[in-house]
């Protein structure tokens, strides 16, 4: 595993203000708006279907994470952990496939198994499923992406391996399409977006 980066020392050093201190603007949208239920992405299925385990039971009541100060210092120290410890290669150059989500066991992975192993270290460390979502989003150049967001009673935050820093869903630059359900992992669920869309670029 790679070192955790000196700013991200220095911020657990420090204690780490809660974001809610920074005190957002009132018209930033805290929670993402959701919608009609959408189709599970295949990379899903077919992890749940090599880890049936990992996938079965019964749909449960939503919840989310009250985020206490210790609460944030564990969050940002998993996401660190995993940003800094997993070197990025595609599916393709791994595993010979367009597509597959799976644990980055072996030290590299794609966006997906980045965000399969911050689930996996938050639930051993006791967060509920019900509050670390699997989210597909889009990137300004249109391409997918893969982030966890985690829900908690101060809004929706964002765990991505393209950003060291976790941000309020609401000020990152994606635009965010689906994503699981609380009550249920194997439902997913459309995403509004009330920001403005991007400018088109010009043709001239």
């Amino acid at each position: 595993m790679r070192r955790v980066s000196q700013s991200v020392v220095l911020c657990l050093c420090l204690g780490i203000a809660l974001p809610a201190s920074i005190a957002p603007a009132a018209s930033t949208p805290l929670y993402t708006p959701t919608g009609e239920t959408s189709r599970a992405p295949i990379g899903w299925v077919e992890f749940c279907a090599e880890r049936r385990d990992e996938c079965s039971g019964q749909p449960t009541a939503a919840r989310d994470v009250v985020l206490s100060p210790k609460a944030w210092r564990e969050l940002v120290r998993i996401n660190a952990f995993v940003n800094e410890g997993i070197r990025p290669v595609t599916d393709l150059d791994h595993y010979n496939v367009v597509e597959r989500w799976t644990y980055p066991d072996d030290g590299q992975g794609d966006c997906e198994d980045y965000v399969l192993l911050k689930r996996r270290l938050l639930m051993e460390a006791g967060w509920p499923r019900e509050a670390l979502l699997i989210t597909i989003v889009r990137e300004k150049n249109g391409d997918g992406h893969a982030v966890l967001t985690v829900k908690t009673d101060k809004g929706d935050f964002v765990l991505d391996n393209q950003n060291e820093t976790i941000l309020l869903w609401s000020e990152t630059e994606y635009r965010f399409v689906k994503r699981q359900s609380q009550s249920d992992p194997n439902v997913w669920v459309s995403l509004g977006d009330p920001r403005p869309a991007y400018p088109v670029a010009s043709s001239r």
